[in-house]
């Protein structure tokens, strides 16, 4: 049997599929700046900042540039092939079956971890919140074991319940997922906003010096952590992460050739400018080496040098609605991977089976939905996040190539959408997404490996017997 059979484009294209066709370039502008915009500001600039010091900025511009280059290899296969299944789809076009179902296996964990990351985020914007109106869950409840050194948790009710909402709202109907998300998204950006607008004042063009103290990739005496601003970089990248989730969103897309690419490529441009922003202003507020009491609430730290108090609250709304959109994206995703894998026969039926009323994949969608609140609820994945990094890199490495190649092999193929710049552009997202992975740490390499082999088993136990292209009678 051949592991590298393909599909072609016209074969993906005629596949009949139930979903709903709803989504317009404004809705999938707001799918990609709701997956965008909300674990990197609210979370990551911390670390993001010790890491690389005022040059952060920089950080989330390179890493911006390899989502850029990467996002218009996306455009391009989304405009060719406006099917669900993002990567995973345009892998199986350029390169066939075994590398699709490796991408797909990629994914999710990409979306599945990303989820439970944020859901853990969620969490502790969410306890603050619930503080502010003297209230207070029991500290058991607050947290997966061991997530906080010194302090006895057990499992992280909040994220485990928001999961579980987000996961109805997406199992009920893609109109009620575009709603709610166009919503949140519209009320992040005004508190996002007006946040810069209150804080920019407080600006000291003096914290801001030596703006590179740690270079472009150093290490630093006693330490294995990478220092620099392409470590930065590395980690900052899960802040992008998600605008890929837009293309899953091909098969519920009016007028996908125009509109999947505008959304994919606005909602990055608009995301990359804030960040930078939001960068620059809360390293002038707060020397980038204090950031180091406010870890895991780095926001916080900008409010508190400020004493603009009052802004806290609204801080704390911004973080949860921007990480509910995060979550709710990525679970969207997640979705949308498997009902394709499901109908290719690489996962089993059940993932593929959409709801006669609300014609979305309604079982699919509630067993990761489930998996991922207990993995949120249960398991102490601060340490994971850079594990979501590598897959989508990795992700990104096989779409960028996949352009090069289908533009050789397939030349005469109808493009709705031509990446600018080929070979130049799929080349340079190629060599920017290796050298963010090259900032991340051996660990991660391991853990990735690990989670390749168990995907090889699924692939040659399960799926290439069940796969669609199968010849009858061949298994």
């Amino acid at each position: 049997m051949d592991l590298f059979r393909k599909k072609s484009v016209d074969q993906l294209v005629s596949e009949s599929t139930p979903l709903k066709r709803t989504l317009k370039t404004f809705d999938l502008t707001m799918l990609g700046i709701g997956a965008i915009i909300g674990t990197g500001i609210f979370v990551l600039t911390g670390k993001g900042a010790l890491t690389a010091g005022p040059a952060l900025c920089i950080s989330f511009l390179l890493a911006a540039v390899c989502c850029g280059f990467a996002g218009l290899c996306y455009a391009e296969f989304a405009a060719m092939a406006p099917v669900s299944g993002s990567a995973y789809s345009y892998a199986y076009l350029a390169f066939g079956e075994l590398i699709a179902f490796v991408i797909g296996w990629d994914l999710i964990l990409e979306y599945a971890l990303q989820a439970a990351t944020v859901s853990a985020g969620w969490s502790g914007y969410f306890n603050k919140l619930l503080e502010g109106f003297g209230l207070h869950l029991p500290v058991e409840l607050t947290a997966a074991y061991g997530t906080t050194p010194g302090v006895t948790t057990y499992f992280n009710l909040p994220g485990f319940v928001i999961v579980l909402i987000i996961t109805w709202v997406l199992s009920i109907g893609i109109n009620q997922t575009k709603k709610t998300n166009d919503i949140m998204v519209m009320i992040k950006l005004a508190i996002i906003v007006l946040f810069i607008v209150c804080t920019v004042w407080y600006i000291n063009p003096a914290n801001w010096k030596p703006f590179s103290p740690y270079g472009i990739y150093t290490f630093q005496p006693g330490s294995t952590q990478p220092y620099g601003i392409v470590p930065a970089a590395s980690i900052v990248f899960f802040s992008f992460i998600g605008f890929d989730a837009v293309s899953s969103s091909a098969e519920e897309t009016i007028n996908p050739n125009k509109t999947l690419p505008r959304g994919i490529l606005i909602s990055l441009a608009v995301s990359t400018v804030l960040y930078i922003v939001m960068t620059l202003i809360m390293t002038g507020v707060v020397p980038y080496k204090e950031f180091a009491n406010f870890i895991d609430a780095p926001v916080a730290g900008v409010i508190l040098e400020t004493g603009l108090n009052w802004l806290a609250f609204v801080v704390n709304l911004g973080a949860l609605i921007g990480m509910t959109t995060v979550m709710l994206v990525q679970l969207y995703g997640q979705s949308r991977i498997c009902y394709a894998m499901s109908r290719d026969g690489l996962f089993p039926k059940f993932f593929g089976e959409v709801h006669p009323k609300y014609r979305t994949p309604f079982k699919g969608t509630w067993f990761f939905g489930i998996l991922t609140a207990i993995a949120g609820g249960f398991i102490n994945i601060n340490v994971l996040f850079e594990l979501v990094n590598i897959g989508t890199l990795s992700a990104f490495i096989i779409v960028s190539a996949g352009i090069l190649w289908m533009r050789k092999t397939q030349p005469d193929v109808h493009r709705g959408f031509r990446a600018p710049g080929v070979p130049f552009t799929p080349i340079c997202a190629i060599i920017f997404c290796f050298i963010l992975i090259c900032g991340l740490n051996w660990e991660t390499w391991v853990r990735f490996a690990i989670w390749f082999a168990l995907g090889l088993i699924v692939y040659f136990v399960y799926s290439r017997k069940h796969s669609a292209l199968n010849e009858p009678g061949l298994f």
